[in-house]
């Protein structure tokens, strides 16, 4: 179990110095390209991961902690959002996808809204 947390620690410790550089080297006002790009990065590593997985189950449960629950983890949510889609796409619940998409986005501008408005009023 420790070894776990700290695979998982190690991992998002990097992703998440990765993510913070790449928005100091990808820097503009004109549009969030450090997110999309960190998104999108993420998300293809993520995939990479899950077929290895798929080939290699045994050899790679530490590197699965290590690379998709820490490092991606650190990076960007998005790839775990973006995997558990493809599960849901991939199992044909092409509705329950949808809804999920549809409502992580919205709920989560709503709540980002909700969070800011909550303190910016008081």
């Amino acid at each position: 179990m420790i070894k776990n947390l700290l695979l998982v620690g190690l991992g998002g410790g990097l992703g998440s110095i990765l993510r913070y550089v790449t928005g100091l080297v990808i820097t503009t006002k004109l549009f969030p390209y450090a997110t999309l790009t960190v998104n999108i990065i993420g998300s293809f590593i993520i995939g990479i991961i899950f077929a290895l997985a798929l080939k290699e189950q045994d050899l790679l449960s530490n590197w699965k902690l290590f690379l998709a629950t820490g490092f991606c983890g650190g990076f960007t949510t998005f790839s775990a959002f973006s995997l558990e889609n493809m599960g849901l796409l991939q199992s044909g619940k092409t509705g329950l996808a949808l809804m999920y998409i549809v409502l992580s986005i919205v709920l989560g501008i709503a709540a980002t809204f909700a969070g800011y408005f909550l303190i910016v009023k008081n």
